[in-house]
């Protein structure tokens, strides 16, 4: 796992390749190297920062150069053993043992016909000296990152954003139909950027500079084509696919642990990495009991404890207390976009804890939610068709009584009215916008009121583009339907991303066994009937699980990999939200309306509503604009 950068045909490449490469830094602390050779009337720059996984000698360092190919690489190959035993077969010879340079011989050999052939998490930039082209490559689900920027003929590429915002002085465009997206989902979709000249390299894709100028493009991989076939095929041994995937995760020269919570996913993979490395460390954590309370937070902890005592792992607890008026702000850095999930400061203290103790790697459950359908919002808008035929009257006097009552109190905060009023308000609506509605922060009224009046054209944009996203296919499976468009979106845009962000913040690689190309081919061979059976999400994964966990960890009730944001905003940062709602830049530039947001703030201290997680991506999003605007010469309003 490292950081990559370069530029192909920009001007100054390699002072520019150096800022960039400079930037990531916190990516890889074990080496730094850069490559540059002429292209045209230009040149070429490759930077890389190392973080030392496999291979710990210098026949692992990068960019790797070797008969004409030079490559800079970020990610693993879980499969790198059989195609190192394949071209080893057909007689290359290798100098070392790492995955990097099996990438490198495996694109010599096949070139872009090697890439369905990759399993693994992987973002890319290989040149050929002979034909002058640099191609950029990211892995077929989006774990790993690659941003770039094109101007004229040349173009820029990092593993983060903040890395080309420095390198271009700050001067990068807001785009205001990506914040507008981030205030709906809390976060900014894949396939948008927060600047306008910059953009993501899509999941399972490819990008091809010519020396002439010339930009091609093409995918190797493609979701949704891929639910499509594995729905016609036989659904196959789900826990042996786990496990097998897990066993491939496990491929390290240094020592791996995994995150531990106590749920269904993290408890599996645990006990599956126990089978193959005993006595493995697993990282956990806990809040304040006064958070906790709040919050009514389940105690995640003792079920943790009691896997660990069943598979013999060394468990590591740590109770999170933190400053989060100064961790925010370094959380906003680190996450590169405007992300409103404070999980990613749990992933973030976390690797930061088990870094200290020397671990590099971690394993974690991300995905399984998202492919299996374990979220409550999967089975809330089953539940919906069904409250959809109560007859309408009783539905009316249901939601007029829920909606009188409140959320918290000062003492405490009540989970099961904050469930009943997020139900209520789209289980009476069409499929795609229901399914949007449920997890998503406004409706579509809100969202208008929020934002300026000239940015109504951008929220009907992202409206429009979520429910493109849903439509786009002919699955005839409800769930499969809900499941594929969180692949497609949720999984990528935020779990992935802030996961990679917090995770190298602190220079630790996390690795996702269930975002694996064999897991996701098996996952959409399950009919939806199977993943959610009564009021049981990822039943199909819990059938898996229980011949390795004991019961009361697979049916426990679903916990979350949040934190008490509750008791955060009514106590800790409650004078900064005053403070960002009456003189915040959002508020200050027209891009946010006070009235709006102060109305948030009443309504959320009244118990009415529970705006906690809204107004925490405010805060978030005020942080990043903040920086964003800050001595760009920008005139942020008037560039929209």
């Amino acid at each position: 796992m490292c950081g990559i950068a370069g530029t192909y045909r920009w001007p100054d490449g390699k002072a520019v390749t150096d800022r960039l490469t400079e930037t990531l830094a916190h990516r890889g602390p074990d080496g730094a190297g850069r490559y540059g050779h002429p292209v045209g009337d230009g040149e070429v720059q490759l930077g890389h920062r190392r973080l030392a996984i496999i291979d710990l000698s210098g026949t692992g360092a990068q960019p790797m150069v070797s008969d004409g190919l030079a490559l800079t690489y970020n990610g693993e190959l879980y499969n790198a053993p059989e195609l190192r035993a394949e071209l080893a077969a057909a007689g290359v010879r290798f100098r070392g043992t790492s995955d990097t340079e099996v990438l490198l011989e495996a694109w010599r050999r096949w070139g872009t016909d090697c890439l369905p052939r990759l399993r693994g998490m992987f973002a890319f930039g290989i040149f050929d000296e002979r034909t002058g082209e640099l191609v950029l490559v990211r892995d077929q689900l989006g774990i790993k990152p690659l941003f770039l920027l094109r101007r004229g003929t040349g173009l820029a590429f990092a593993s983060e954003l903040k890395a080309l915002a420095a390198a271009t002085g700050g001067k990068l465009e807001v785009d205001h139909t990506a914040l507008v997206a981030s205030l709906l989902y809390y976060w900014v979709p894949d396939s948008r950027c927060a600047f306008r000249e910059a953009e993501k390299l899509p999941p399972g894709s490819w990008l091809r500079c010519r020396p002439d100028g010339r930009v091609e493009r093409g995918r190797y991989w493609n979701l949704r084509d891929v639910a499509h076939e594995a729905r016609d095929g036989e659904p196959p041994d789900l826990a042996a696919v786990v496990e097998e995937s897990t066993r491939r995760h496990l491929l390290s020269d240094v020592p791996v642990a995994t995150f531990l919570s106590g749920g269904l996913d993290s408890s599996y993979l645990t006990a599956l990495a126990a089978r193959h490395r005993p006595g493995i460390s697993a990282y956990t954590i806990g809040f304040r009991a006064e958070d906790a309370k709040f919050e009514a937070m389940p105690d995640d902890l003792r079920y943790a404890r009691q896997v660990a005592r069943r598979f013999g792992v060394d468990l590591h607890e740590i109770e999170i207390a933190p400053n989060v008026l100064d961790l925010l702000p370094r959380m906003t850095y680190h996450l590169d976009e405007p992300i409103g999930d404070p999980a990613a400061i749990n992933t973030y203290l976390i690797c930061s804890a088990a870094r200290e103790a020397g671990i590099k790697v971690m394993l974690s459950g991300m995905g399984a939610d998202e492919l299996f359908a374990g979220y409550r919002k999967h089975l809330a808008n089953l539940l919906a068709l069904r409250y959809q035929r109560v007859p309408r009257p009783v539905r009316r006097g249901l939601s007029r009584a829920v909606d009188r009552l409140p959320v918290a109190t000062s003492r405490r905060g009540y989970r099961s009215v904050r469930f009943a009023k997020r139900f209520l308000s789209f289980a009476d609506l069409p499929e795609e916008t229901a399914f949007r509605r449920s997890y998503t922060m406004y409706d579509q009224e809100e969202l208008l009121a929020l934002v300026a009046p000239d940015l109504a054209g951008t929220v009907e944009d992202v409206l429009t583009e979520h429910a493109d996203t849903y439509q786009d296919n002919d699955l005839d499976d409800f769930v499969n339907r809900m499941c594929l468009t969180d692949a497609r979106m949720f999984l990528p845009g935020l779990n992935l991303a802030y996961t990679d962000r917090s995770s190298m913040a602190a220079s630790t690689e996390v690795r996702v066994p269930y975002v694996d190309v064999e897991v996701v081919r098996a996952a959409f061979a399950v009919p939806g009937d199977r993943k959610i059976v009564g009021r049981q999400g990822k039943a199909v994964l819990k059938e898996a699980a229980a011949s390795v966990l004991p019961r009361e960890i697979v049916y426990r009730p679903k916990g979350l990999f949040s934190a008490p944001l509750r008791a955060w905003m009514s106590r800790d940062l409650a004078p900064l939200v005053r403070e960002v709602v009456h003189d915040g830049e959002l508020v200050r530039s027209g891009l946010l309306r006070r009235d709006a947001l102060a109305r948030m703030v009443a309504e959320d201290a009244a118990g009415q509503r529970d705006f906690s997680k809204h107004l925490w991506h405010v805060l978030t999003l005020e942080y990043w604009y903040r920086d964003a605007t800050s001595g760009s010469g920008q005139s942020s309003r008037s560039s929209a």
